[in-house]
């Protein structure tokens, strides 16, 4: 499975940590930026090419990775077939229900709220949960229009 991957200043040392992990596990990785670390750098410019890649295909991924991971989404999902759901700690369930409900395919995730182990711990649950389908299929439709 290919995964696109991009960050801000905020979200630049996880950022390249996961993507090591990644490819560990086999994943083929492609980097959107940031390729080094400039506090100066603004997340849309790093976040909507990996959304507009993700989008072009329906089995990609995508993680985008921020201060909050908040604003990261938002730039996200103004591209037309993202829905990307925010992780910035607390119960793992959201990350899944992100999947199963709502067929996530791009997780934000929150650099500055929780453990590289916990992002890795979060990434994983959330490539192997499957979508759901059925009536949350009915709700993506009237989603993506």
């Amino acid at each position: 499975m290919r995964i696109y991957i991009g960050s801000d200043h905020a979200g630049y040392e996880l950022k390249e940590a996961l993507k090591k992990f990644l490819q560990e596990k086999g994943y083929e990785v492609e980097d959107k930026g940031a390729f080094e670390f400039n506090p100066e750098d603004d997340y849309p410019d790093f976040i909507r090419p990996v959304a507009e890649e993700v989008a072009k295909e329906p089995e990609l991924r995508g993680i985008v990775l921020g201060g909050s991971g908040q604003g990261e989404a938002i730039v996200a999902n103004r591209i037309k077939g993202i829905r990307a759901a925010v992780y910035c700690g607390g119960s793992m369930k959201i990350v899944k229900l992100s999947r199963e409900h709502n067929d996530a395919n791009i997780l934000s995730l929150g650099a500055r709220f929780i453990s590289e182990e916990k992002a890795k711990k979060a990434l994983e649950l959330w490539l192997k949960t499957k979508f759901s389908g059925g009536l949350h299929q009915r709700r993506i439709e009237k989603i993506d229009g």
